[in-house]
């Protein structure tokens, strides 16, 4: 992620010590995304990511780890991460928490194909799934009480049109009821850029920083909302047929669900708008760092008011124009 902590090889040297992790060889910051500070570290064993947290603490870190380790022994193509002599993962880097994980192979996609979509739908039930018997739990930190800070926090900065429908939406997801909803570990961040492919093949979902409890639709959301998204900021109707269907197909929509999706989807879009908005009007300072247009997601947001994929058995409705109250001028 973006480089917020410039690690000397005298550093690194002293951190891998730690471990059995080889000789150092080479390493190199990463500038992609915006939350932590990673490098790339080649050693005489192989090839690791080193992840320096900028935001967690020490002790909330475990359950990330954990879960990792978890879904990496379940099947899922996790980074699994490295284990100190002690056993244990974490430790101090430049008096920050750290960790090395293995790199995993295969690269990420800079714009899916309806096979990719497929496969990311797929992969992501079977995260569900196999979240399941993980035993730590950690809330969500980026739920509507975060969004109603993150309002107030840019109130004074940002543009009054943006501000507007981010009110409109606030006003409209505060009394939506969507407690029903079947809930466990949710990625809550698979973006593009957290899963790698090796050709048409998953090889691997990272950067599992924000997994959380939560709604699992929430988290399919999410995901459809980056990985279906044009380049006007609109869904593509066979992107997002071939993603949710392929999920479905592991773990069928409920009843519950099908009636709260529009609420999601909706939340999923705001959630990211007023991160973006955040980071680009109160950005942190790094040597290497990256912000995203949060205008891709107020502009999908405004979109989908008047627009949402229905969900209908485990199969996918066309994407269609709602006349049931779910619009702008709610």
């Amino acid at each position: 992620m973006s480089v917020y902590t410039t690690v000397s090889e005298a550093d690194l040297l002293a951190f891998l010590a730690e471990f059995d992790a080889g000789d150092l060889v080479a390493f190199e910051g990463i500038s992609a995304g915006i939350e932590n500070t990673n490098y790339f570290v080649d050693t005489s064993c192989g090839r690791y990511v080193l992840t320096i947290f900028e935001q967690h603490s020490f002790e909330s870190l475990g359950y990330f780890l954990k879960l990792m380790a978890w879904l990496s022994e379940a099947g899922v193509p996790t980074a699994h991460p490295l284990a100190g002599r002690d056993g244990q993962y974490l430790r101090l880097l430049c008096g920050k928490p750290a960790s090395i994980v293995q790199r995993l192979r295969g690269r990420s996609v800079e714009e899916s194909e309806v096979v990719h979509c497929a496969v990311i739908g797929d992969a992501l039930a079977k995260f569900h799934h196999a979240s399941r018997g993980f035993s730590h739990r950690r809330d969500n930190d980026r739920d509507l009480d975060w969004m109603i800070t993150m309002r107030q926090k840019i109130a004074t900065l940002a543009p009054v049109e943006w501000l507007t429908v981010i009110d409109d939406e606030l006003r409209y997801q505060q009394v939506s009821d969507v407690s029903a909803l079947p809930q466990g570990v949710m990625h809550a961040d698979l973006f593009l850029d957290n899963a790698l492919f090796d050709g048409e093949e998953l090889t691997g979902i990272i950067d599992l920083y924000y997994a959380c409890h939560g709604a699992w639709l929430y988290d399919v959301a999410v995901t459809m909302n980056d990985w279906c998204r044009q380049a006007n900021h609109q869904l593509n109707d066979a992107k997002v047929k071939a993603l949710l269907a392929s999920y479905a197909a592991i773990r069928p929509w409920t009843d519950a669900e099908r009636q709260a999706w529009p609420v999601m989807v909706r939340r999923a879009a705001l959630r990211f708008l007023l991160s973006r908005l955040h980071d680009q009007l109160l950005p942190k300072e790094g040597e290497l760092t990256q912000t995203n247009d949060p205008r891709v997601f107020g502009q999908l947001l405004i979109w989908m008011r008047m627009h949402c994929p229905v969900l209908v058995g485990c199969v996918l409705g066309s994407l269609h124009v709602r006349h049931d109250g779910i619009n702008a001028s709610r």
